[in-house]
């Protein structure tokens, strides 16, 4: 049965609107021509992501969000690691409350499992179109 699910890993951290979250992920993979799997989301620390980041990117470095993908060629299937941390700093860097930058970082993880990239100038850009087309989808 085609699930999302969200979770923590290393940190307490209640995430809300669960429902809403999940009818627009589903929303957007759908407006893809994909079929939903499954999606775990884990919400963790900085250093629980930048070990993830290190052992299986190989950058030392830290970041937002990393995303492994378990797709096959239609139905969407992965997990998506978020640093609670990092949503947190970059809400107040980006001036965007926590509530809007942890969707923002929702979705970015959700396109990358739709195969989108963001490593090329160009690829970036793409992205951060989707993103803003996406969160305007977000349900009221």
């Amino acid at each position: 049965m085609p699930s999302i699910r969200f979770m923590t890993e290393d940190i307490r951290f209640v995430f809300k609107n669960r429902t809403k979250t999940k009818e627009w992920i589903k929303n957007i993979i759908l407006i893809e021509n994909k079929t939903l799997g499954n999606i775990n989301f884990i919400f963790t620390s900085d250093a629980y992501l930048q070990e993830l980041n290190v052992k299986y990117l190989k950058h030392n470095t830290l970041t937002d969000v990393i995303t492994f993908n378990d797709n096959d060629s239609v139905i969407i299937n992965g997990d998506i690691f978020i640093s609670v941390e990092r949503v947190k700093e970059n809400s107040v860097i980006y001036m965007q409350t926590f509530i809007e930058e942890l969707k923002r970082v929702i979705i970015h993880g959700v396109l990358h499992l739709l195969l989108y990239n963001d490593k090329l100038i160009s690829e970036k850009k793409r992205m951060r179109e989707m993103e803003d087309k996406c969160l305007k989808l977000f349900p009221n």
